[in-house]
């Protein structure tokens, strides 16, 4: 199995539940994992996930103001395999790095696997 690998990708966006959340926007962090099988030996970029439009793929999306970053992650791993038939399954991992709760140092995030059917 190989393995395209997006870290680390930086984001500020407007995703929040709450109505500050979407006027002052927060940075976001994606990781994510996409596994396929190759045939054969990968010498073109038509043989492989091409990791440059996934990457415009999931810039694209973290432009759209999302209330979850649940619902952000789902679509993203489905799109991905709906885009990239080679591609068996997906990880994504979406951090927020400065929540809006008091007296909290650190971050949240989810994450979440999608395999095809």
């Amino acid at each position: 199995m190989l393995s395209i690998h997006l870290n680390n990708l930086s984001f500020f966006s407007y995703h929040g539940l709450y109505d500050h959340e979407r006027v002052e926007g927060n940075f976001f962090t994606i990781n994510a994992t996409i596994h396929y099988h190759p045939d054969g030996l990968v010498h073109s970029i038509e043989q492989t996930v091409d990791y440059v439009s996934v990457y415009e793929l999931i810039k694209t999306r973290m432009t759209i103001a999302t209330p979850l970053l649940e619902t952000i992650v789902m679509e993203l791993a489905e799109t991905i395999l709906e885009k990239y038939p080679i591609a068996e399954d997906v990880s994504i991992s979406l951090t927020k790095e400065k929540p809006p709760i008091a007296n909290f140092e650190g971050s949240v995030g989810v994450s979440y696997s999608l395999k095809r059917k």
